[in-house]
């Protein structure tokens, strides 16, 4: 198995409408740790850390996001390996 972590950026109507909380049941639904975190110029940051194949299926959900966030952007980038037990929301 191949695990990995990333670190997302995510734009757009993100902050103020469940973005992480959503993000948070998705990654867990998908087996994957890590945590969301607003930031102070309106994005979120998403780290993920976890199976690879499940990476690749959350980084497509995150293009969306929740029904009730409008996603603008999504920047991406691989982070080195970090064994994290939960995923949570800061």
């Amino acid at each position: 198995m191949d695990f990995e972590c990333k670190r997302f950026l995510i734009g757009g109507c993100v902050q103020g409408v469940g973005f992480r909380y959503h993000t948070s049941q998705q990654a867990m639904k998908f087996g994957l740790t890590g945590y969301a975190k607003n930031l102070t110029n309106g994005q979120v940051e998403v780290v993920i850390c976890g199976h690879s194949q499940k990476m690749v299926e959350m980084e497509q959900w995150l293009q969306n996001g929740p029904k009730t966030s409008s996603v603008e952007s999504v920047e991406s980038e691989s982070i080195p390996y970090q064994l994290m037990t939960d995923f949570d929301i800061l």
